[in-house]
C-alpha cells in the first residue's frame, strides 16, 4: 500500500472537481474576461467581507505580492522566525520587495503582541531600518499546524494601527483554522490589511492561491502579479476547482484533523518516540529517540510504501490530507505500533 504524507499538496483532484472544471465557462483572465475567476474572486472577497480579491498560481507569489504593496526597499518586516514567507519563499523578501525580516521567536509560530512592540524600530531612527508590515501565519506550517487565539491576532492588530504598520496573513491553511477555531472569515477580513489563502492544500485543489484585501492594495497587486508573470489567461478552469472545493471540502478538512489527532495519540505511546508537539489540525511534528537514526527510521516506513518528511534539527512531519483514506490510516498506524527501534 502506498501512503504519502509528506504534505497536503499531494492530493488529487476528485472526479466530481474535474468534471467541475471540465464545465467551467473560461475567457481571458489577463483581460479580466473569465467568468469561473471573476466569480471565485467575488465570491472569496465576500465570504471575508473585504473589497477584492485576486487569484494566484501560488501562495508564495501571493504572499510576495502583498509585502511588495506595503513596503518600500528598505523597509522591515517582522514576522516569527519558523514563518513561510521567510524559510521557504526563495529569499522572495529580499528578492522582490529589497525588505529584511526581523525575526520574533514565537510560540510555535505564533507571535504576541508584545514581542511584536519590542521589535517596532523607531520611526525617527534613520539609522535603522524602517518598520513596515508585521506578517502572521495561521495555521502554521514549522509550528505544526498550531492556531492563534484570535484575541492575539487583535492584540497584534491594535499595535499596527498604533504605529501606522500594515497586516499580513499568511492563510494557506487558514482554511484549516477556521475549523479547528470559533473565528470566522469575516473576523479575518476585519483586522487584516491583507489575506492569503490557499486551494492547493487542504481542499485538494490541484493548482490556486488567493490575495484578498481592498481596492487600493489590490490594483497594486494587479500590476505585481503581472510584474512577477502571475497574469493567466483560461484560467477558469482552475479557478472552477476552487470554486467546488470551497462549497464541498471545508467541512471535511475536520475529518484530516481527526486523523492527526488519533496519529498524535497513537506516536505518545510508542517506546522509540521522543515528542510529539501538541496537535491542533492536519500537522504532526514529533521527533525518534536520538539513539535511533532519523534516516533509518524513514527508510524503515518507505520500506513499507509510507513516506514523511524530515524538517531539519531532529523533527520528522505527517501530514494528513483528504487523500489519506480511512484504510490507509489503519495501516499507518499497525505500521507504527510493529516498527521495532
Amino acid at each position: 500500500m502506498e501512503v504519502n504524507l509528506i504534505s497536503d499538496t499531494v492530493t488529487q483532484p476528485s472526479e466530481r472537481m474535474l468534471a467541475a472544471m471540465q464545465a467551467a465557462p473560461v475567457g481571458d483572465d489577463v483581460f479580466k474576461e473569465d467568468p469561473t475567476v471573476n466569480a471565485l474572486e467575488e465570491e472569496v472577497a465576500d465570504l471575508f467581507g473585504m473589497e477584492k480579491a485576486l487569484f494566484f498560481p501560488s501562495g508564495t507569489m501571493a504572499n510576495q505580492t502583498a509585502i511588495k504593496a506595503h513596503t518600500r526597499p528598505g523597509d522591515q518586516l517582522i514576522c516569527d522566525h519558523y514563518s513561510h514567507v521567510y524559510h521557504y519563499e526563495g529569499g522572495g523578501v529580499s528578492f522582490n520587495s529589497g525588505v529584511s525580516c526581523k525575526l520574533l521567536a514565537g510560540d510555535r509560530g505564533r507571535i504576541t503582541a508584545a514581542q511584536v512592540a519590542e521589535a517596532i524600530n523607531p520611526p525617527d531612527f534613520y539609522h535603522s531600518p524602517q518598520t513596515r508590515l508585521v506578517s502572521l501565519e495561521n495555521t502554521t506550517n514549522k509550528g505544526g499546524g498550531a492556531c492563534y487565539d484570535f484575541k492575539n491576532i487583535q492584540e497584534i492588530k491594535a499595535l499596527c494601527e498604533q504605529h501606522q504598520l500594515s497586516l499580513h496573513l499568511d492563510g494557506a491553511r487558514l482554511w484549516n483554522a477556521l475549523e479547528a477555531t470559533s473565528a470566522t472569515p469575516k473576523d479575518y477580513g476585519r483586522v487584516f490589511d491583507t489575506i492569503s489563502v490557499c486551494f492547493s492544500k487542504g481542499l485538494g485543489c490541484p493548482v490556486g492561491s488567493m490575495l484578498i484585501g481592498d481596492l487600493a492594495t489590490m490594483s497594486a497587486a494587479l500590476r505585481i502579479r503581472k510584474v512577477l508573470g502571475g497574469g493567466m489567461r483560461q484560467v477558469g478552469y482552475l479557478a472552477a476547482a476552487a470554486r467546488y472545493a470551497l462549497q464541498h471540502h471545508r467541512k471535511e478538512l475536520n475529518e484530516d484533523h481527526k486523523k492527526a489527532k488519533e496519529l498524535e495519540q497513537l506516536l505518545l505511546q510508542l517506546p522509540y518516540v521522543e515528542n510529539v508537539e501538541p496537535v491542533s489540525t492536519n500537522i504532526i511534528i514529533f521527533a525518534v529517540q536520538s539513539s535511533i537514526d532519523e534516516m533509518a527510521f524513514i527508510t524503515a516506513l518507505e520500506a513499507k510504501g509510507i513516506r514523511i518528511i524530515q524538517l531539519g534539527k531532529g523533527k520528522l512531519r505527517i501530514v494528513t490530507h483528504r487523500d489519506y483514506t480511512a484504510t490507509q490510516h489503519s495501516y499507518f498506524m499497525r505500521i507504527l505500533k510493529e516498527l521495532k527501534f
